[in-house]
């Protein structure tokens, strides 16, 4: 059995063991929750607003209802499929570059996964109170989750602990989301069609959908305190990343000195966290995650502008209308293709 064979059986496994894990007080809860056909398997459920599957249900709970913050805490918090792999690198290197010599960086035996721990799909799937002292090697603390900002630990909101927050271009997103979960189907199931999902996607029928209400939650709170919520953009990133590094770094407390921007630190971080060396990385291609995914499935193309090679003419109106509809008079907007002009910013101010 290959990797994503064994990958594949494992998030099967996964899902069935949470399932059974189910006490009777929890299947009172999903049996009183909205319900619909997941992606992957299992099913999805509407809880607290948001599709949350069923392997993450049970866990994201555990993490909301136990997780204590403390204030030097950072969460990365993101949508799926928007590049969380390239923003756990990029801030692990960031916030503990003076940790490590400079040939002796953990990205290269380690996975970004395995350095910055998933709360809901990692650290809570098994252990609804697991030791996070053991878990969080390097202080502060950094760690994972995909939760919407009105679903987190009400610690985590009342602390003074740091949320780095990335979002993606709708239409790129989607058809990452589609086609990394068509990797993780069972061999007996057919292939998801792109028309059967887009359409589920467009009315908010995804995992941590909708898509919009996910963003919009952490594109208000940042507006209303850029001191603990740094709002990214993939897209800003793939075209300037030293910059946004640097932000990044005043933003954690540990901003760029002169000599190590003399000294090409700000370079170095960027390139070893580049998408294109990460997926060439020996540990990045073997293995799997926690939650059953190879680890090479987390990487693809990263390009932004993909989504023309698959998204025909009415699926980009009818998703161009829906990101009117939504982030109208927000402020948010997004740019959908790696020659960036302002004919190619769509949002609305």
């Amino acid at each position: 059995m290959d990797a994503a064979e064994a990958g594949k059986a494992r998030v099967a496994s996964l899902i069935q063991d949470v399932e059974k894990s189910y006490d009777d007080e929890f299947q009172q809860l999903v049996h009183t929750l909205p319900k619909e056909e997941g992606w992957v398997s299992g099913s999805l459920y509407l809880y607290q607003g948001f599709w949350w599957s069923s392997l993450a249900l049970k866990p994201m709970i555990s993490f909301q209802t136990h997780f204590q913050a403390f204030d030097s805490d950072v969460i990365v918090v993101t949508f799926p499929k928007c590049g969380t792999t390239w923003l756990k690198a990029l801030t692990f290197s960031t916030l503990y570059r003076d940790r490590f010599a400079r040939d002796e960086h953990p990205l290269l035996a380690s996975t970004p996964h395995q350095l910055v721990r998933h709360l809901e799909y990692d650290v809570y799937i098994n252990n609804p109170c697991p030791d996070l002292e053991n878990i969080c090697v390097y202080k502060p603390r950094l760690l994972a989750t995909h939760v919407p900002h009105a679903s987190l630990p009400t610690s985590i909101k009342d602390s003074k602990c740091k949320i780095v927050y990335i979002c993606r271009n709708p239409m790129d997103m989607f058809i990452s989301l589609w086609l990394f979960s068509n990797k993780l189907r069972d061999e007996n199931q057919e292939s998801l069609s792109l028309d059967k999902v887009f359409d589920k996607f467009c009315r908010g029928i995804h995992i941590l959908g909708p898509f919009f209400d996910h963003v919009l939650e952490y594109w208000n709170a940042s507006q209303e305190n850029p001191d603990k919520i740094l709002f990214l953009k993939y897209e800003d990133l793939k075209e300037d990343m030293n910059s946004q590094l640097k932000h990044l770094a005043m933003f954690l407390g540990v901003p760029f000195t002169v000599d190590e921007e003399r000294q090409g630190v700000v370079e170095e971080i960027a390139n070893i966290c580049s998408f294109e060396k990460l997926k060439e990385l020996e540990v990045n291609n073997k293995g799997l995650h926690t939650s059953g995914v190879p680890h090479k499935d987390f990487f693809r193309k990263g390009k932004v502008g993909d989504w023309s090679n698959y998204l025909t003419p009415s699926m980009v109106e009818r998703l161009e209308k829906l990101i009117q509809d939504k982030l109208d008079n927000s402020g948010l907007t997004f740019k959908f293709s790696s020659k960036i002009s302002q004919d190619e910013n769509v949002g609305f101010a």
